[in-house]
């Protein structure tokens, strides 16, 4: 138990390191290349931002942890909205620009609902059990493709680079090979002591997916949108989060899904239908006390709403 948990740690610190060498290396190529910050963003960032969970649930879907591929996103999803922009609006209170509040934030809550959909087999089609099949994972990858082209059309706007300076081709390759096996490592290290330590304390592999798995691999998240709250750039705060849970849904569970169908457990029925409200309270959140706006009370709720979900959710695994 002990080494499993040393062990989960080390591939946590090995993870995020490798998150953060494989978007270094990629913004610098990028900038090397002249592509637009807001392109690099919207992309790279947001990749690199959700590369953890990635790895995280090709290990698992490999290994066959469907139920923690599974609650790592449904997780995730929850503690970035209640816990990151959570913490980041007390911090600072996040002030969104027009397009967020209508365009992305519904777009994040269209991936939400489009999960629940395809995971409610047992329900809509009175099946015995519920699934994520590869045709489910080829419809997700469908719409990340065209969120991809949303971010594209509109990085057409903007199309300034950044004066910040690149690290050359030779350490910025290096710095992609280093990142990726880092994610490799610190991924594979990750599943299998996680799933350790749920056999050893007899809990799901579900439950420590949704919360130690979940909150590690929302590190970058955090830590990102702290940052930008401090720096008073809110719409990076926010964007960061939206982006990160569409690509968790849409990207993610797509890849896992069409490299092994992931079964669907008892406890989805929960996760999904609170990822559906925190994302629809985020919504909500934009036309409550100050307009486009997650104010310090807002982020305070948000906060205690994720503490009341994981007690609950615990006592129900």
């Amino acid at each position: 138990m002990l080494v499993s948990a040393i062990f989960l740690v080390i591939g946590f610190v090995i993870l995020i390191k490798g998150a953060d060498l494989f978007v270094d290396g990629a913004c610098s190529i990028a900038r090397i290349l002249k592509i637009s910050d807001l392109v690099i963003g919207l992309t790279i960032v947001a990749f690199g931002t959700s590369a953890p969970e990635l790895i995280v649930n090709i290990m698992a879907s490999i290994q066959g942890s469907t139920n923690l591929a599974i609650a790592n996103i449904t997780g995730s999803n929850i503690s970035n909205i209640f816990l990151v922009l959570g913490i980041s609006a007390i911090i600072w209170p996040l002030t969104v620009e027009k397009g967020t509040v209508w365009k992305e934030i519904p777009f994040c809550l269209l991936a939400a609902i489009i999960l629940a959909i395809t995971g409610l087999d047992k329900i809509i089609d009175n099946r015995d059990h519920s699934v994520l099949s590869r045709i489910d994972g080829f419809v997700f990858l469908g719409f990340f493709i065209l969120f991809m082209y949303y971010a594209f059309s509109i990085s057409k706007t903007n199309e300034e680079q950044s004066d910040t300076k690149t690290l050359g081709i030779t350490k910025s390759i290096l710095f992609i090979i280093l990142g990726i096996a880092g994610l490799t490592l610190g991924g594979k290290w990750i599943v299998d002591n996680a799933v350790n330590i749920a056999r050893y304390l007899k809990i799901s592999e579900s439950f420590i997916g949704l919360t130690v798995v979940a909150l590690g691999t929302s590190l970058p998240e955090l830590v990102t949108s702290i940052v930008a709250a401090r720096k008073k750039k809110a719409d990076i705060a926010v964007g960061n989060v939206v982006g990160s849970n569409i690509f968790n849904i849409f990207f993610i569970l797509g890849i896992s899904s069409v490299i092994k169908p992931l079964a669907v457990d008892e406890g989805f029925y929960i996760d999904i239908s609170v990822t559906l409200f925190a994302t629809f309270l985020l919504f909500l959140s934009m036309f409550t006390g100050k307009k486009h706006t997650i104010d310090r009370f807002e982020g305070i709720i948000f906060v205690v709403l994720y503490v009341v979900f994981i007690v609950f959710r615990y006592n129900f695994q």
